[in-house]
């Protein structure tokens, strides 16, 4: 009988402290999703072929007033690919300055060639060739021959570790026809590895129609260790956070990547019994122009909360993993076009004195479908990404606790999009850079709060000190940020202005819905240690929005 009065006492104090107990589970949990995204982007570095600027050719203009010429009716493509390579013929045929219907000589002819050799090389069919064999053009019909190149043998280059694979790296066998995309995507999926350097080069076979792959591999070790510290945690379960990763590069001589990321609170906060711990594993696998991965991760934490009558220790755990696979759909000499499809499935429950909440327990799981593109401009690149995922019955996923009043479901629908633009500036004898981001979200049904949209504090709108933030099944985020190059060396000074918004059915008691915050650091490294400290300060906030007046922050990371 006393255990159950003393938990009713905790479960009234639970739902009398403010903010409520279920409230601070969700901020917590918030924050560890918010610090595990970013962890991702720092260990999933993204390996990019270097673009090649456009070449500044002579326009190739057709011959004034040619003779002997003969007036062309008709162009046409011989050999066994012609249709393959049909694309070649789109500037001469219909292009804006077409050779229909012009006088063509032996100049001309040469004109037709080289238009259709650029169009050649803009596809990335860089050893392939067009030629012009003996025919009659007195009905007026041109017909030129494609050859294509072809790919030889593939080799690496003389000493090379016997670790070194292509298989499954680059999509180009003996005997296809060499593209330069496919080399290129060869390379991204060696680079994505940051202990590999690769480079891949064009060399002439036996045959002359033919070319061998070069592969210049070279790895020093496997393995990375990476240890960091920063103070991302809450004053309720532990302000400084730190983390261990360990990285496993090209384990399976498979191109392929692991890592096992520890995380641990190291204390800070208020006082009384706290702390938060978590872990996090991911194995990525690429094939040609596809990329299969699976990251599982566990968090657990726990905080002392007073009650009317007594303390007691309010405490949660969660488990997600997800099953990814990515396809690469499109790229050119300037941009890439790609697709992914996930399965997700996430747990979470929350005790008090090691009772669990029952009716706090979540389980959902679904599918998620996203398009990705990445355009490189002159100098400016352009990231964009738009998702939209499900929540289903998969995965044994149970009613969300807010479906009982109809305020979320676990049958979700919601989208995402993510936008970024990053280009250098230089002015005055200066140089730098200036980085806007974009994230938005609709929702299509009412939302579970672990998948509301989210504000305020050092991943979303900067100057708020994270403690509290806002949400909403719907919002957009903008994060500006311009930064300044400190000479030659790796540090760089910034200062950012970020405005975030939240909407949907779960604002509508708020008594506001913006918030906006600057702030200004210093970020750079030193060998193989980073660091990135800061300042922020809360320009617009609702006027219930409990913050500091100004939030400092630090990260240090050091690699081995």
């Amino acid at each position: 009988m006393g255990v159950c009065l003393g938990l009713f006492a905790a479960l009234q104090g639970a739902l009398a402290s403010p903010p409520a107990a279920a409230e601070r589970a969700e901020a917590e949990q918030r924050r560890i999703d918010e610090r595990a995204r970013q962890q991702r982007e720092l260990l999933q570095p993204r390996a990019d072929a270097p673009q090649r600027p456009d070449l500044a050719l002579p326009a190739l203009d057709w011959p004034e007033a040619e003779a002997p010429c003969v007036v062309i009716r008709s162009v046409g493509l011989a050999g066994g690919d012609a249709e393959r390579f049909g694309f070649v013929l789109d500037d001469i045929v219909s292009g804006p300055d077409p050779a229909i219907g012009r006088c063509l000589g032996a100049q001309g002819i040469t004109v037709a060639v080289e238009r259709a050799q650029r169009a050649l090389v803009r596809e990335g069919y860089v050893t392939t060739r067009v030629l012009v064999g003996p025919q009659d053009l007195a009905p007026g019909r041109l017909v030129l021959s494609v050859l294509p190149g072809r790919l030889h043998a593939l080799r690496f280059a003389a000493g090379t570790r016997p670790r070194a694979r292509a298989v499954n790296a680059l999509p180009v066998r003996p005997g296809d026809v060499l593209n330069l995309r496919d080399i290129e995507q060869g390379l991204e999926n060696f680079r994505r590895l940051p202990s590999v350097a690769s480079e891949v080069f064009i060399e002439p076979a036996d045959d002359a129609s033919a070319s061998d792959l070069r592969i210049v591999w070279q790895q020093a070790k496997p393995w990375r260790l990476n240890a960091s510290i920063d103070d991302s945690g809450s004053r309720a379960t532990g302000r400084y956070m730190g983390s261990v990763t360990l990285s496993v590069d090209h384990g399976l001589t498979l191109n392929d990547l692991f890592y096992l990321t520890l995380n641990h609170d190291l204390g800070g906060g208020e006082p009384g019994i706290r702390g938060n711990n978590g872990h996090t594993a991911h194995y990525s696998l690429p094939w040609g122009y596809w990329l299969l991965g699976f990251t599982a991760a566990h968090s657990q934490y726990h905080q002392n909360v007073a009650g009317p009558f007594e303390n007691f220790v309010y405490s949660g755990t969660s488990d997600n993993a997800e099953l990814s696979l990515t396809r690469l759909l499109r790229r050119d000499a300037r941009g890439k076009t790609g697709m992914a499809v996930k399965a997700w499935a996430r747990r979470a429950d929350t005790a008090i004195d090691g009772a669990e909440v029952e009716p706090q327990r979540r389980a959902t799981g679904g599918w998620e479908l996203g398009l990705f593109h990445r355009q490189a401009f002159a100098s400016a690149t352009l990231d964009l990404q738009l998702s939209h995922r499900r929540g289903t019955a998969a995965f044994n996923a149970l009613p969300a606790p807010e479906q009982v009043d109809g305020e979320g479901t676990s049958r979700l629908r919601v989208t995402t999009l993510d936008t970024s633009l990053q280009a250098p500036w230089r002015a005055a004898g200066l140089r730098g850079r200036v980085q806007t981001t974009l994230r938005a979200q609709h929702n299509g049904t009412a939302l579970p709060a672990p998948d509301r949209f989210a504000i305020g504090g050092r991943y979303t709108v900067r100057g708020f000190d994270g403690e509290t933030s806002l949400s909403g099944d719907r919002g957009v985020l903008l994060r500006n940020e311009l930064g300044l190059s400190l000479g030659a060396s790796p540090h760089e000074a910034y200062l950012g202005l970020d405005h975030g918004r939240v909407g949907g059915p779960s604002t509508r008691w708020m008594n506001g819905r913006r918030l906006t915050g600057a702030v200004v650091g210093l970020r750079g490294s030193a060998g193989a240690c980073a660091y990135d400290l800061f300042l922020g300060w809360p320009l617009q906030r609702p006027a219930t929005f409990h913050t500091s007046s100004a939030t400092a922050g630090f990260s240090l990371s050091a690699a081995f």
